[in-house]
């Protein structure tokens, strides 16, 4: 039994990496929890409600009872928190929210889950200010797979670990089935299949319907089928309106949905007045890096991605740095893959690579200019671990296993 068979497990019997920070903040707020359709907000919420509390409520506003039962105030007498699913499909859920918790704050705990930006979600005034904690969940890692847990602070050195067989098994696993709880329980390409399917079918036809006004569904599935060919490329909303035949607003307008659905995320090149940057298109990742079918370089530079917006959200979220993602771009054409930020101050660089033969001259150059403390090559091989001048040279499994 390899350990992403027991990461399998995992998501299903043992606590998240959120679980003890969400438990932390529930005492003082209400917490909200956001994160892509299936990627196992409900799991999580239940496994606190199950091992923390003597008795709770879970109240789904896609089940015809408990939107009643939503409408009604009607809980659970007894419950020590209350479990809100899919509660902002409901027209006025930001003002209930805000009753509820007002009302029995000292009653019960109130945590929220929903496979929208319900941070940002716009239904609704600001009358939840200062009443909440938001939090993004993401996919499972590979620290996540083979549980370590990993003490990151800003302006660091990362702690490398080792990474034994189990590790890269587990990696490979991972980014053939993706993070997602399901599919990397199951581990069956069938499945896997079966799954990605259902999950967009679910998300353009049920999710995105159910609170965006778009008439022409059909079309925003085709831009749905498109995304996994533009990973790791500068993204042209030109060239999708043209592949689309719609205006260029509209297929503007469904990226920001997509975006604000968890099915990708967009990075931005990093500006500053050292390098004559590329004040451009974004680069863009999915959430789901298992979609990625035919290209494994932008496969792993997904997966890369992905770990370090994980990163960058859970240091944000939890402790409140202002951790950002962002690739490097100047007009000249030098591109290194990643920059990660906190407070504006670049914090370290990385370059995904198939080998660690050739050592990244842009990562050089954009270490130099920007006086980036630290810098690493990402390469596809096992067990890599040198230093070449102010580079460090690591395996995926190495850099990835040291994350969060």
């Amino acid at each position: 039994m390899t350990i992403v068979k027991k990461a399998g497990k995992y998501l299903s019997m043992k606590k998240r990496y959120l679980v003890d920070d969400i438990l932390r903040d529930l005492d003082e707020k209400m917490v909200f929890v956001g994160g892509a359709r299936q990627v196992g907000k409900t799991s999580m919420a239940k496994y606190i409600a199950e091992n923390h509390y003597k008795s709770s409520d879970y109240l789904n506003w896609d089940v015809r009872e408990d939107r009643r039962n939503i409408i009604q105030s009607s809980f659970r007498g007894d419950a020590g928190i209350i479990l809100f699913d899919e509660i902002h499909k409901y027209k006025d859920w930001k003002n209930y929210l805000k009753g509820q918790f007002d009302k029995h704050r000292g009653d019960f705990k109130i945590l929220v889950t929903g496979s929208a930006r319900l941070d940002v979600y716009r239904r609704g005034g600001d009358s939840l200010m200062g009443r909440y904690f938001y939090y993004r969940l993401h996919p499972f890692s590979l620290a996540e797979c083979i549980e370590k847990r990993n003490l990151l602070k800003p302006l660091d050195e990362i702690s490398i670990v080792d990474a034994s067989s189990e590790t890269s098994e587990s990696l490979a696993a991972l980014i053939k089935f993706g993070g997602f709880p399901e599919p990397l329980l199951k581990q069956g390409e069938r499945d896997l299949r079966r799954w990605h399917g259902q999950r967009v079918e679910r998300l353009v036809r049920e999710d995105i319907r159910d609170l965006e006004n778009i008439r022409d569904l059909s079309a925003l599935q085709i831009l749905v089928d498109l995304l996994p060919t533009k990973v790791g490329s500068l993204l042209s909303l030109n060239s999708l309106r043209e592949d689309l035949a719609v205006a260029h607003k509209t297929v503007a307008n469904w990226m920001d949905i997509l975006e604000r659905f968890y099915y990708h995320f967009r990075i931005y090149p990093f500006a500053h007045k050292k390098i004559n940057s590329l004040k451009k298109e974004p680069k863009l990742y999915l959430w789901d890096w298992s979609e990625i079918t035919d290209n494994d370089g932008a496969k792993l530079e997904n997966v890369v991605a992905s770990h370090l917006l994980k990163l960058c959200h859970y240091l944000n979220d939890v402790d409140g740095y202002k951790t950002e993602l962002f690739f490097l771009r100047d007009i000249d054409g030098r591109e290194v893959d990643f920059l990660v930020t906190d407070g504006g101050k670049p914090w370290f660089a990385v370059e995904v690579k198939s080998s660690a033969k050739d050592v990244s001259k842009n990562l050089t150059y954009f270490g130099n200019r920007l006086d980036i403390p630290f810098l690493y090559q990402v390469v596809d091989e096992k067990y890599i671990d040198i230093r070449k001048d102010k580079i460090r040279i690591l395996s995926t499994e190495k850099f990835l296993a040291s994350l969060l």
